[in-house]
């Protein structure tokens, strides 16, 4: 019988017992009564539920929504809770400590998702800069206190590390066949492993970090057959430069991937920063993002912009599909039986090409997307002399605007001669009407976009467009 194996708070623990598809938050509070892990939303926006993970030894310990995790993905990690941050003999941690001098924390709900943020924050090594404070605790929202005194206190803590130190991660085999109440988990090391196990078994779902499967368990409550995890596959995780461009590998987290992603186009580093907290980004792939093949993923239009390809594998081989082939409707890809995504291409930007990103949505920070919009654009003359624009939440998949591109292609680069955008887009989409945007809007939107851009790379957008 195959057995999980972690560490929790700082000692060693075996589970042989638990569902597969147990999160890792249930079990902290219901299995264990480790109950300073609070459930707000059980879908990875308010981070009561934070805690963090060490994967390797050496390895600085990240924050990851347990509401979204299942507790097969602890297996070979160090877990640690807010009960295990105090000191041997009790005496509070340092972020425990900064938050109680700063009046930081009033009913405790969400004080104990705090802590553990602060306490990655201040494991990072980051300095003490606004921006780096506002994006470390962006994954988790105050109920009473207000953010200042938090705020506050990450300035206190932030790159000194306390002196206590922690278990290193174990060593531990891989656990290949978990098995329990009628449910699998398979967690292979090789893409040979993944190709044979997704040509013997046609029901089997892929996890990668689960950030969005995950809601299958936390709030609908569904147990699945057979889950595949990808992320011990050190191959699916690499993330290669080479002379033409970045490789992805298919299980590389956003937050592993953004650095390098940032270096080559710093507007769509941008764009990911604002896809989710750090708690969802430290688990997240942009694989995985692609794979889900939804209308609004966020990075879907970047990578068609941009000319990006997915390479896929089989037990009979792979082969490379241009991203705007990829996406073949509604949450439906070009993948056949038996396959998976292996990597990412996105090639180096092209000389005198300009690339933006754009995310329309109701809140800046983890909120899902109206719109989004990518364009790699060259100018030169005065001239228009290609466009290549890609958007999201427009239609029932991410999708380039050939009328558009194809209507502006040589027009003069300005405001007058763009003409009316609206009705170009309207060739290729046909928005859908919701809760987050009606029709109309979207189209005008998807339209100023351009317009903005526009004026932006001709010096003269108003200084209000800085704040959109």
């Amino acid at each position: 019988m195959a057995v999980l194996r972690f560490l929790l708070n700082g000692r060693a623990h075996e589970e042989s017992r638990i569902s597969p598809t147990t999160t890792v938050l249930d079990y902290l509070r219901i299995h264990l009564g480790l109950t300073g892990t609070k459930e707000g939303c059980a879908e990875g926006d308010c981070g009561a539920c934070t805690i963090a993970l060490a994967r390797r030894t050496g390895d600085s310990y990240v924050t990851a929504n347990s509401c979204l995790l299942v507790v097969p993905q602890l297996h070979g990690a160090s877990v640690l809770t807010v009960e295990g941050l105090a000191g041997p003999d009790g005496a509070l941690h340092p972020v425990q400590q900064a938050l109680v001098e700063t009046d930081g924390t009033q009913c405790g709900f969400c004080t104990p998702g705090f802590i553990m943020a602060m306490f990655a924050f201040q494991e990072s090594g980051e300095p003490a800069r606004d921006d780096l404070i506002h994006e470390a605790l962006a994954g988790n929202l105050c109920r009473c206190t207000g953010y200042r005194p938090i705020v506050d206190a990450c300035r206190r803590i932030a790159a000194t590390p306390s002196a206590q130190t922690y278990a290193p991660v174990p060593r531990v085999q891989d656990c290949p066949d978990y098995g329990e109440t009628g449910a699998r988990f398979l967690a292979p090391t090789t893409m040979d492993d993944l190709a044979a196990i997704l040509a013997a078994h046609t029901n089997a779902q892929l996890l990668a970090g689960g950030t969005d499967l995950g809601l299958l368990f936390s709030r609908e409550r569904k147990s699945l057959p057979l889950l595949v995890s990808i992320a011990h596959i050190p191959d699916l995780a690499r993330i290669a430069s080479t002379a033409s461009g970045l490789e992805i590998g298919a299980a590389a987290t956003y937050n592993a991937a953004l650095p390098h992603i940032e270096a080559l186009y710093p507007s769509f580093g941008s764009l990911i920063r604002r896809i989710g907290s750090r708690q969802i980004r430290n688990l997240g792939t942009i694989g995985g993002n692609i794979a889900n093949a939804s209308p609004i993923g966020d990075t879907i239009p970047c990578l068609m912009a941009l000319g990006a390809a997915v390479t896929v594998r089989s037990t009979v081989g792979a082969r490379t599909i241009p991203m705007e082939e990829f996406i073949t409707g509604y949450r439906k890809t070009a993948l056949a039986p038996g396959e998976f995504i292996e990597k990412i291409f996105l090639p180096k930007p092209q000389p005198g090409e300009t690339f933006t990103a754009n995310k329309i949505s109701k809140r800046f920070d983890q909120d899902i997307s109206a719109v989004v919009a990518a364009f790699a654009i060259r100018i030169g003359g005065g001239k228009l002399i290609s466009i290549r624009a890609a958007y999201g939440g427009m239609a029932a998949q991410a999708a380039r605007a050939h009328a558009l591109e194809t209507e502006l292609a040589g027009r003069s680069w300005s405001l007058e001669a763009l003409g009316d955008l609206e009705s170009l887009l309207a060739r290729d989409f046909t928005p859908a009407d919701d809760h987050r945007a009606s029709a109309q809007y979207r189209l005008s939107v998807a339209a100023n976009l351009v317009r903005r851009l526009c004026l932006e790379m001709n010096g003269n957008a108003p200084a209000a467009l800085e704040t959109l």
